[in-house]
């Protein structure tokens, strides 16, 4: 089996050799048995059931929970010459039928399906009628009420087993800790399956995170450095969606917004652009993204506070699926972890749950605040050790100084303290730094004796200590209050002398090209480079790809990922034979793009 699986990979998809664990997983299904695969975004999970449907006789069947994904992934596979199919919303009846048939009649090597189509009797009825190759559960973490993602109609998917127990099964995701996982073996039934626990890692992502202070001028600059890229910028409201996309088309990016109060097809039409079009900017909530497959993102940007640490991981693991340097940047601020408590004490889950999220929440901003390897950080929380000192995160390349905030933090909770523990942060760096404000002397702060008393630091810097000491857990937002702070019981030793408290400084703007780390060493630079001579093939290259791409009416990567089309320009290969040996040109993709791509390149 081995031997045909390589001969498969080669064949088909263009490459030599699996990358990690696909061998064996491959090996695992191909064979009959069961399968349970964590593997980061980017990472080859799709390979590994689609080529075990190709070495075993019937169809593979896919549940996967997004259109969007079905057809990016179709389409994917047709320009290899698998014969691919998905059934779902967007199919008309007849289009619907003509599937049903291909199925029948044996003439489909994968087939994709929503889950709740799966589960309809004329489905079900469809595949008792079936040879069946083997069934794919796709986004496996969707089983978990726990989860960002849960889709109830997946707990049903135990009936693949108990109807058709002599077909192997895969379940695949990219984000699921360790209670997750354990939810997926219950409630799949993949017991007796084979785990394979990739690397959480995503070392082709660098992860910034900086603390708000305007936040519209941290993006612009932040962008600054993408212009011409692909990527994608959340924001917790449909409304900040809105100003943020139209302000960054004021300055002349290609941003376009997505969110559930946009209409059906001003949503569609914006996914195809992000999707078929190079440089567009999609500014979203979180409603966006799941299931796309755009291997060329470049950046994920968040203006606020995810929800968790999970929902982090998955967000940012959209940018450089193709193992392309690229970056996740996060702009943190207190105001977002006060609106997020709130919106998880008004919600309607039970005590239980909002235990959960809190819990959840504590860790993402325990990530922020961090002064140690963002890496390190993220991959603990999945349970997975990192060595640390990754050189690509902001915190290996420019490490943060802390300083001894002792009596800072003493004064800031005496503030608190004396002003009836009934006010935010930013009334009460007015009071520390003596300003005078109508609110100010509204309520005769001006006469509290902690008045004045924080002149030497700036308001910046004051932000920065209110926000680490509600990290910390020495005061915490009354939610009721409307994030007025209190203090906590562990506030009690700082004020009374028993301890004291590093906390970090509050970072000048980075210089983000060409850092160093403190060894001294150059750190990877998300931006790729090419000698002058192939960056002018691949812009060709890439010139050409979008005409064929617009021909077809597919978006652009799944005719050539740029990675490979980086490869041709580098190589600039002569002849087909010397193409056919490049990663990612397969057989079909050398027989329908060769001599077109040889025509670039010679004129090139």
């Amino acid at each position: 089996m081995p031997s045909a699986a390589l001969a498969q990979l080669r064949q088909v998809f263009g490459y030599d050799s699996f990358r990690g664990e696909q061998g064996e997983i491959v090996d695992q299904v191909a064979a009959g048995g069961d399968a349970l695969v964590l593997m980061p975004t980017g990472g080859g999970k799709s390979l590994c059931y689609q080529l075990p449907a190709l070495l075993r006789e019937g169809t593979g069947i896919v549940v996967s929970p997004l259109i969007a994904l079905m057809q990016d992934q179709v389409e994917a596979l047709r320009q290899l010459g698998v014969r691919a199919a998905f059934l779902n919303s967007s199919l008309d009846a007849g289009m619907a039928a003509q599937v049903e048939r291909q199925l029948l009649d044996g003439e489909l090597d994968l087939l994709y399906v929503a889950p709740e189509r799966l589960l309809t009797s004329r489905f079900l009825s469809l595949l008792e009628r079936t040879r069946i190759a083997l069934f794919a559960i796709d986004e496996a973490h969707c089983v978990s009420q726990w989860g960002h993602d849960f889709r109830p109609e997946y707990r049903q998917l135990t009936l693949l087993h108990e109807r058709w127990p002599e077909i192997p099964r895969i379940a695949l995701t990219a984000t699921a800790d360790a209670p997750t996982r354990r939810e997926i073996v219950e409630r799949l039934a993949l017991e007796d399956a084979r785990q394979f626990v990739s690397s959480f890692d995503r070392p082709n992502i660098r992860y910034t995170v900086v603390a708000k202070d305007d936040s519209r001028r941290q993006l612009l600059g932040f962008l600054d450095e993408h212009r011409g890229d692909s990527g994608i910028v959340y924001c917790l409201s449909r409304r900040k969606v809105d100003a943020t996309a139209a302000m960054l088309a004021e300055r002349g990016l290609r941003a376009l917004p997505y969110h559930a109060g946009l209409d059906a097809t001003t949503r569609a039409e914006h996914q195809r652009r992000f999707l078929r079009e190079d440089g567009i900017v999609m500014v979203a909530t979180i409603a966006f993204g799941m299931g796309i497959d755009k291997p060329d993102v470049r950046f994920v940007a968040h203006l606020d506070l995810p929800k968790s640490l999970e929902g982090y991981y998955q967000e940012t693991g959209r940018a450089g699926r193709d193992d392309e340097p690229s970056e996740a940047w996060l702009a943190y601020g207190l105001g977002d972890a006060v609106l997020l408590r709130r919106m998880i004490e008004d919600g309607d889950a039970g005590d239980e749950r909002k235990r959960l999220e809190h819990g959840k929440l504590d860790a993402l901003i325990g990530y922020c605040e961090s002064t140690g390897c963002r890496r390190q950080t993220l991959l603990a929380y999945f349970g997975e050790a990192h060595a640390g000192a990754c050189g690509n995160c902001d915190n290996c390349l420019q490490p943060p100084t802390t300083w001894d905030a002792t009596e800072a933090a003493r004064k800031a909770l005496s503030c608190v303290y004396r002003t009836g523990q009934r006010f935010g942060a930013a009334h009460m760096i007015d009071v520390l730094r003596g300003a005078d404000t109508a609110k100010v002397r509204q309520f005769g702060h001006d006469a509290v004796s902690t008045y004045g008393i924080g002149g030497d630091l700036d308001a910046k810097q004051w932000r920065g200590v209110f926000r680490q000491l509600v990290a910390a857990g020495l005061l915490e937002a009354d939610i009721e209050g409307h994030g007025a702070l209190r203090l906590t019981t562990e506030a009690t030793p700082l004020l009374r002398g028993e301890r004291r408290l590093q906390l970090r400084a509050e970072a000048p703007k980075p210089e983000r090209k060409r850092s160093r780390t403190d060894t001294g060493k150059r750190a990877a630079s998300p931006i790729i480079e090419l000698p002058a001579e192939a960056a002018a093939r691949f812009a060709a290259l890439r010139e050409w790809r979008s005409d064929i791409a617009r021909e077809q009416g597919v978006p652009p990567y799944v005719i050539f990922h740029d990675a490979t089309l980086r490869s041709i320009a580098l190589e600039s290969p002569r002849d087909l034979d010397a193409m056919s040996t490049i990663a990612g040109v397969g057989a079909s993709k050398l027989e329908r793009y060769g001599s077109a791509v040889i025509t670039v390149l010679e004129a090139a």
